[in-house]
């Protein structure tokens, strides 16, 4: 009987395995991939303590304390978790606390320190969903209690993220946000719904915003203007191609030093490609797929529908954002400029990330009989 407890109360020790494994792996790419950076500016320090002291340093400290956090504390203040994420995200828009980088708002400047807000609110979000979703059950079958509510939610959120604009991030939400309700038992005819509805607003969003049909023209024609719209492409499949199968060896990339837009954030898979090979990049997609299905895994096993909804919303998130990143990289979708999770630099993103994996484990510790 003891053994059989401490077995349904321990920690899933194969997924904290590819967290260890992901995250040290993205040290050291992004160590490499930053280089370039330090060679020729003086940004090794903002570098330093963004990625490493905020987002590695603090992302622990914040894991460790969202893996002990009992989940019913999250349960209860889901919702003022999300408004506080939606703030939060309003304030990139406001004079002297959000600032603009590339032509876009998507981060808030607070005693010194830079914030994507963004990575607040997905997280935030899946904790509502689950809790709001395991809380109608049945009901989410029903236009009033099920579509209807989720199609404001996204409303609201669509509405912030195009104006920033980010196109990517609101992607990974949306997507994220149709497993769950799929997953709490929505019905398909509602399902595709939405996603006629997404289809139509990124046809509306490619002939409104210049950058969107920029994207998709070079998706789906990526020799157009090699040296204009599509070069960031033409460069990320120069350095992956170069990799060939076992890569010019840690620190060896030739295209992260001026031709490599973004060598450390967009562009950051392309030099694992070129450094570590097919077999580094088969290797980062294995234990990302790895991270997925043991998540999902822990999921199946939750004690309660809560549990369960919110495991599988954040591990569909990390799957979803990091094969997007991964894709656009290889031209296989448009590009989008979202980061790589536990790799791209982003302190934000890290932190959020490594949180996320926290709650994961904590929901690992409580499971169904074994």
């Amino acid at each position: 009987m003891k053994s059989k407890i401490s077995q349904q109360f321990s920690t899933d020790r194969v997924f904290l395995a590819i967290i260890v494994l992901l995250t040290t792996i993205g040290i050291f790419v992004f160590i490499s991939a930053s280089f370039g950076l330090t060679l020729e500016k003086e940004v090794w320090k903002s570098i330093l303590i963004s990625q490493l002291i905020l987002g590695l340093g603090m992302g622990v400290v914040f894991a460790l304390l969202a893996s002990v956090t009992p989940v019913s504390f999250l349960k209860k203040y889901a919702l003022y978790l999300l408004i506080s994420a939606i703030i939060m995200n309003l304030l990139v828009f406001v004079p002297e606390i959000g600032f603009r980088y590339g032509g876009a708002a998507r981060w808030i400047h607070v005693f010194g320190i830079s914030f994507q807000p963004v990575e607040f609110l997905k997280v935030a979000l899946v904790i509502f969903l689950a809790k709001w979703l395991s809380h109608i059950k049945d009901d989410v079958k029903k236009l009033r209690y099920g579509l209807a509510p989720f199609l404001f939610i996204l409303a609201i959120i669509a509405v912030i993220m195009i104006s920033q604009p980010d196109t990517g991030s609101f992607i990974i939400i949306l997507g994220t946000s149709i497993v769950m309700f799929f997953s709490a038992g929505g019905r398909l005819s509602h399902i595709a719904s939405v996603a006629v509805g997404t289809i139509f607003l990124i046809t509306v969003l490619a002939f409104t915003r210049p950058y969107v049909k920029s994207r998709i023209t070079v998706f789906f024609n990526p020799s157009h203007d090699p040296s204009g719209e599509s070069y960031q492409l033409q460069q990320s499949l120069l350095a992956v191609g170069s990799g060939e199968l076992t890569g010019r060896g840690f620190g060896q990339s030739l295209q992260k030093f001026r031709y490599l837009p973004e060598p450390i954030g967009d562009s950051i898979f392309s030099v694992l490609g070129e450094e570590f090979g097919f077999i580094g990049t088969t290797t980062i997609v294995l234990l990302f797929i790895a991270y997925c299905l043991r998540g999902l895994r822990i999921a199946s096993r939750a004690e309660n529908l809560f549990d369960r909804l919110l495991v599988t919303g954040l591990a569909i998130m990390v799957a979803i954002q990091a094969f997007m990143h991964i894709g656009a990289s290889l031209g296989l979708l448009p590009l989008t400029g979202i980061p790589l999770p536990f790799i791209s630099h982003g302190g934000s993103a890290m932190m959020f990330a490594l949180i996320g994996a926290g709650l994961i484990i904590n929901i690992s510790r409580h499971k169904q009989g074994v």
